[in-house]
């Protein structure tokens, strides 16, 4: 078996070799990125897992660690935090539930504890050594040469910890991380994991410790830290917002924006904290589904020398996304959002895409049968979904994997709140996510309601502190007072009924989940957030395997639910945009386009015909108006 993986390790990093999985940022780095690969060419997923924030003073850490499972919990009394190797291999990223990992062990897992040694390349002295990880589910504490250098909580959100202290340059560092994940606890989220040991209904398998790419870098002390880029459509420039790791007399940082290599605009300024840097750009290019152009940004710290001494690449797209009433505009145009529910599951990584191509396929099988966008749902994606959705105009709502959570529970109410600042922090850079979805049908509200409306009021007044994106409180119910964006799940099959339930009672209501649950809807954007689940079995996955509603009799009455039920949305003026249930199957859960190792399971003309269509009423809103001639 473990042969078996790190053969398969090895050809899906030669595969990601061979399509060419580049940065957008044509720099001169790009020599060095190629020449790494080249080096990692063992290791699964091996191309840079953060290609908005780019160093080439990095190594991969996946590939074969040690592990122990400690499922009594005990390994602090056998001591397994000063352990030099387990007696058990895994392959990391991939958790231990999946078969990629070489572990493939299904049931709950209170406790894992991995250990590898690395060594510290000779010339990082002098510099911040940083240990970074994707995500680790859910619980980790790392030990670096037998001292705990790092804490972290929290399944989804990505983490650095500085390891600078317990390591030598030019020497081995022995690593250890101890995850603990407690799923039915009611105090961690959890997503789609199912809380029985069989995976069932729309709860599939688990997700333990690592499960995103592990990864060190050396940054000097005065380095670039993060940069919030915030695009001004309007006013044709780029508002950045630096941070550094500290700060020193004569720092400098210079930022290069360019177009397709030639630079279209350059500053040098003092670095500063806090610090706003203006990028003006003439003749701008927008990003937009139909054009998703790029800018390069490149930034420099300079010393009081004037020598740089930190170089990271990047990249922005230039579009805008607000709210007027209740429509949701792109780049000041009215927006209809034609979605399909992707969770983001795979059959041998479960969360973890096993190559970066497999990232990247998910997006074009969407828009190759006519969607224009996702809801990310019950999960927080990788960095690298992001990248390819933001090259190829493919527009995305970033969801937490909420359920499992207890949503009344102070520690629940805490651990969230602070994950979901990491999430969006990651990833607000990103010009393809254009809304923000922190929780999905919160049912676990208790009868007074105040837990429920406090945190997702809290939640969303955090979000709008740290970003500009409309953010949608919960999708499908219940929603509380503080919402930019409405939304309604329905999976009703027939047509007439369907109309029915969308049909409002008079002008000023719009159909909800629970009047007596709910906030006064008060106008906002009005979103169908989930629709169809028509189930559709190619290969029965499992003995409870289901779809939502009557399976058709036969294709033809499965095409005909589909286009009636499609139809029947785009009637309704009110509504912004649907979601269809789903992009693929999920292991017994078989209503998706595509099976669960993306074979389309149907036609992919007739589907373009569905999805891909518009609103006649939108048509008209959105066409250029006739000026009157007299």
């Amino acid at each position: 078996m473990r042969l078996l993986t790190t053969l398969i390790a090895a050809a899906m990093s030669l595969a990601a070799l061979a399509h060419g999985t580049k940065s957008p940022c044509a720099t001169n780095i790009d020599a060095a990125r190629e020449a790494k690969l080249d080096a990692q060419v063992n290791i699964p997923r091996p191309e840079y897992p953060r290609p908005q924030f780019e160093r080439t003073d990095w190594v991969n850490l996946n590939g074969t660690w040690t592990y122990e499972l400690d499922l009594s919990n005990t390994g602090i009394n056998r001591k397994f935090d000063k352990s030099e190797g387990y007696d058990n291999k895994i392959t990391v990223p991939f958790c231990p539930e999946s078969e990629l990992s070489g572990v493939g062990y299904k049931d709950f897992i209170p406790a894992i504890w991995y250990q590898r040694k690395v060594s510290i390349p000779a010339n990082w002295d002098g510099k911040k050594i940083l240990l970074h990880f994707g995500a680790v589910d859910y619980y980790a504490t790392l030990y670096v040469n037998g001292s705990v250098a790092g804490r972290h909580w929290g399944g989804s959100s990505s983490f650095e910890v500085d390891i600078t202290d317990y390591v030598k340059a030019g020497e081995e560092a022995n690593l250890i991380l101890w995850v603990k994940d407690d799923l039915r606890g009611g105090a961690q989220a959890g997503g789609k994991q199912s809380h029985s040991f069989y995976s069932s209904g729309c709860y599939y398998t688990r997700v333990t410790g690592i499960w995103q790419t592990v990864w060190m870098e050396a940054v000097a002390p005065q380095g670039l830290k993060s940069v919030y880029v915030k695009p001004d459509l309007d006013n044709s420039r780029f508002v950045l917002e630096p941070a550094f790791y500290s700060l020193a007399s004569g720092l400098k940082l210079r930022v290069t924006l360019k177009d397709n290599g030639k630079t279209v605009y350059t500053t040098t300024e003092r670095a500063t904290n806090p610090m706003t840097i203006i990028l003006p750009i003439k003749n701008a290019k927008t990003w937009s589904p139909e054009s998703p152009f790029l800018y390069d940004l490149d930034y420099e710290v300079l010393n009081a020398d004037g020598q740089v001494i930190d170089r990271v690449s990047s990249y922005a797209g230039l579009r805008k996304v607000h709210i007027e009433g209740n429509r949701f505009y792109l780049n000041n145009k009215p927006l209809y959002l034609r979605m399909v529910l992707d969770q983001g599951f795979y059959p041998n990584g479960v969360w973890t895409a096993p190559t970066d191509e497999d990232l990247k396929g998910d997006i074009e099988r969407s828009m190759a049968v006519g969607f224009n966008s996702a809801r990310l749902h019950q999960k927080v994606f990788e960095e690298r979904f992001h990248y390819w959705a933001d090259k190829l105009g493919y527009l995305t709502w970033g969801e937490a994997p909420s359920w499992g959570m207890d949503i009344n529970g102070v520690a629940a109410a805490r651990n969230f709140l602070m994950e979901w600042q990491e999430v969006v922090e990651r990833d607000r850079n990103h010009p393809s996510i254009i809304t923000w979805t922190p929780f999905n049908e919160t049912w676990g509200r208790a009868a007074d309601g105040i837990n429920h409306d406090r945190l997702l009021a809290d939640v969303y007044d955090l979000t709008h502190r740290i970003d500009y994106r409309p953010v949608h409180d919960v999708s499908g119910g219940y929603h509380q007072a503080k919402t930019d964006i409405w939304s309604y799940h329905n999976y009703e099959g027939n047509a007439a009924e369907l109309k029915k339930k969308l049909t409002p009672k008079d002008e000023n209501s719009v159909p909800t989940l629970n009047e007596q649950k709910e906030a006064k809807y008060n106008g906002q954007p009005y979103f169908l957030d989930e629709i169809g689940g028509i189930g559709w079995v190619i290969e029965k996955y499992a003995e409870n395997t289901w779809g939502y509603g009557e399976g058709p009799k036969d294709l033809e009455a499965l095409y005909t639910r589909l286009q009636s039920t499609v139809d029947t949305v785009l009637t309704f003026n009110y509504i912004n945009g649907y979601t269809y249930t789903q992009l693929t199957d999920v292991e017994q859960e078989q209503n998706g386009i595509y099976t669960y190792d993306r074979k389309l399971k149907f036609d992919a003309q007739r589907l373009r015909s569905i999805f891909g269509k518009e609103p006649e009423w939108f048509k008209a809103l959105v066409a250029p108006k006739k000026e009157n001639k007299k």
